[in-house]
C-alpha cells in the first residue's frame, strides 16, 4: 500500500527539471523549481510525487494524469481559456496531449497517478 497524506513529510524528492530534450513544460513566469519521485510504475503508468515552487509554466500533458494536491495552491489554464484554482484535498484529471498552463499561487505538492498507452 501507498500512503499520501496532507500535512505528512513526502520524503526525499530528485529534481525534475524543467528543460532538456524530454521536457514537457515551458516556463513562462518566475522561476519555478520542480522535484519529485516514481513511486511505482510499469510499462504503461506510474505514480508518484511532485512538489513545484511559485511560477508559471505550460505543459503538454505526457499521459492521462490524475493529480490530488496535498499542499499549496494552483491555477490551470486550459487551452479553451476556463480557468480552475486548486488546494490541498482536491484532485483533477488530465488527458494525454492536453495543453494547459500551471499557474502555481503557493509551493505545491501532488501525488499523481500516469497513465500513457504508448509508455512513458
Amino acid at each position: 500500500m501507498l500512503k499520501y497524506m496532507s500535512g505528512e513529510d513526502v520524503g526525499e524528492l530528485q529534481p525534475w527539471p524543467f528543460t532538456g530534450e524530454a521536457s514537457n513544460y515551458k516556463v513562462t513566469h518566475g522561476t519555478p523549481v520542480a522535484s519529485g519521485r516514481i513511486d511505482d510504475s510499469g510499462p504503461t503508468w506510474r505514480i508518484g510525487i511532485w512538489r513545484c515552487t511559485v511560477g508559471t509554466f505550460d505543459c503538454n500533458e505526457p499521459g492521462d494524469e490524475l493529480q490530488t494536491i496535498l499542499s499549496g495552491r494552483v491555477r490551470i489554464v486550459r487551452a479553451d481559456g476556463s480557468v480552475h484554482e486548486f488546494g490541498p484535498g482536491d484532485s483533477v484529471f488530465t488527458y494525454l496531449g492536453e495543453r494547459v498552463t500551471w499557474d502555481v499561487l503557493e509551493d505545491v505538492t501532488k501525488v499523481f497517478f500516469g497513465r500513457n498507452p504508448n509508455g512513458f
